[in-house]
């Protein structure tokens, strides 16, 4: 099973960011566990400065900006790839 998460406390962005993973895995029929850390200690450690942050099977993918649908698609589709062949 693949890793999601969407680091954000709450804003509109981070919100819009959890459900179009939602979405996206939803419509790949991809098996993976999509988590939203909201916790100001968590989001810290990872060193995001600017919410919300994607991170993908422990590789943070972006910070700071809410990507159109076409580029979260090839970000997952990306990094299931290279889960793949690891």
């Amino acid at each position: 099973m693949h890793s999601i998460k969407v680091y954000g406390s709450g804003c509109s962005n981070c919100v819009k960011l959890e459900a179009l993973c939602n979405e996206v895995v939803r419509e790949l029929s991809i098996d993976a566990k999509i988590e939203k850390v909201s916790d100001f200690q968590e989001i810290m450690k990872t060193g995001i400065l600017s919410t919300p942050g994607l991170e993908i099977n422990g590789k943070m993918i972006s910070s700071g900006k809410l990507p159109v649908k076409s580029t979260l698609v090839h970000w997952i589709m990306n990094a299931l790839a290279e889960a793949e062949n690891k």
